[in-house]
C-alpha cells in the first residue's frame, strides 16, 4: 500500500525521524488560487488520490467531510467502509487537519496528524500547499524505518493534486 503511483512528486522532506515517530512534509506551488486548491484537495480527492493507496483499488470511493469530526473515508459497499482519518480542524482555504493512521499505519500502534495548509504564494494566482504528517507510537522495528516510504507517498499525493489542478484549471 505504500507503493508510489508514479506521478510527479512535490518537494518532500523527512523533517525528523526516530524509533518513536517521524514528521514528513511536502510542499508545492500550484497555479490556482487558494479557494480552488482547497476545493480540489477536499471535494475532488477521488480524482487525484492514487488508486494504489486505497483498500478498494478505486480512489473514486474516497471522500472528505471537511468539518470537525468529519471523515476521510473510503466506501466499500452500501454500509461498508473505512475511516482512514478523522477531521479535527477545518478552516476553509487555510488548513485541514486530520488524525489517524493512513494505510498500514492504521493497523499499527500509532497515531498521526496530517495537516494540509494553503498559503498565498508570492505571485498572484499561485498557492503554496504544504502537507505535513506527524506520526508517533510503537512499531517493533521503530517508526523511523517507515519515514522514507511515507515521505514518498505524501510527496506523491501532493504532486498528484498539483497535476490534477493545473491540468484542469480554467484560464478564462
Amino acid at each position: 500500500m505504500l507503493a508510489l503511483a508514479g506521478s510527479v512528486a512535490a518537494e518532500a522532506e523527512i523533517v525528523s525521524a526516530g524509533p518513536g515517530g517521524f514528521v514528513v512534509a511536502s510542499e508545492a506551488v500550484i497555479a490556482v488560487d487558494r479557494g480552488r486548491a482547497w476545493q480540489a484537495a477536499v471535494d475532488d480527492v477521488g480524482l487525484w488520490w492514487s488508486d494504489d493507496l486505497t483498500v478498494s483499488g478505486d480512489a473514486a470511493r474516497l471522500s472528505i467531510d471537511a468539518r470537525p469530526m468529519g471523515c476521510f473515508c473510503e466506501m466499500l459497499g452500501d454500509d461498508d467502509g473505512i475511516a482512514h482519518l478523522v477531521v479535527t480542524t477545518a478552516s476553509r482555504a487555510v488548513m485541514l487537519r486530520m488524525t489517524g493512521g493512513l494505510g498500514p499505519l492504521g493497523l499499527m500502534g500509532v497515531n498521526g496528524n496530517m495537516t494540509w495548509e494553503f498559503f498565498d504564494a508570492d505571485d498572484a494566482g499561485l498557492t503554496e500547499v504544504r502537507f505535513t504528517y506527524a506520526v508517533g507510537g510503537y512499531a517493533p522495528d521503530g517508526l523511523d524505518t517507515l519515514a522514507e516510504p511515507v515521505d514518498r507517498v505524501i510527496g506523491d499525493a501532493l504532486g498528484r493534486l498539483k497535476v490534477h489542478l493545473e491540468a484542469n484549471r480554467d484560464d478564462d
